[in-house]
């Protein structure tokens, strides 16, 4: 009988794996840490105080650190999220909105074409109708 023991980087596919799995898992740690801390920043009930206490915590002992913010505040951190996007939604929609503005002027145009093209209005009141409207 052999004593002979195996270890991981034995097997090279397996040596490969491991070290994917390590990168993966840091990967996830990193992101992890970088969304409480905004997440942190983020939220509008904590006070400057307590933000920079959460902020020491998480960043001078991370892993408990996380832990015990994932345990305390993980559930309102979905909240603060889908409370977020939605802000961002209604700006956008705001924004697109004021740019794109209501779609009136585009419909009288259609409407002042029409009536020039089935001879209710000359080129000459056509003409100051559209200044008026695109002004």
């Amino acid at each position: 009988m052999s004593d002979t023991v195996y270890l991981a980087y034995d097997y090279p596919v397996l040596g490969a794996f491991l070290t994917a799995l390590w990168v993966f898992l840091w990967v996830l740690w990193v992101f992890l840490l970088f969304r409480i801390v905004v997440d942190i920043f983020r939220d509008d009930d904590l006070g400057g105080w307590a933000k920079a206490a959460w902020l020491i915590f998480v960043l001078v002992l991370p892993f408990l650190g996380v832990f015990v913010y994932v345990c305390v505040r993980g559930g309102s951190m979905g909240r603060r999220e889908a409370r977020h996007a939605k802000a961002q939604r209604a700006e956008f929609d705001d924004y697109v909105r004021k740019t794109a503005g209501s779609g009136g002027s585009a419909d009288e145009l259609a409407r002042l074409a029409e009536m020039k093209r089935e001879g209710h209005l000359t080129e000459e009141e056509f003409q100051r109708a559209k200044e008026k409207i695109l002004s």
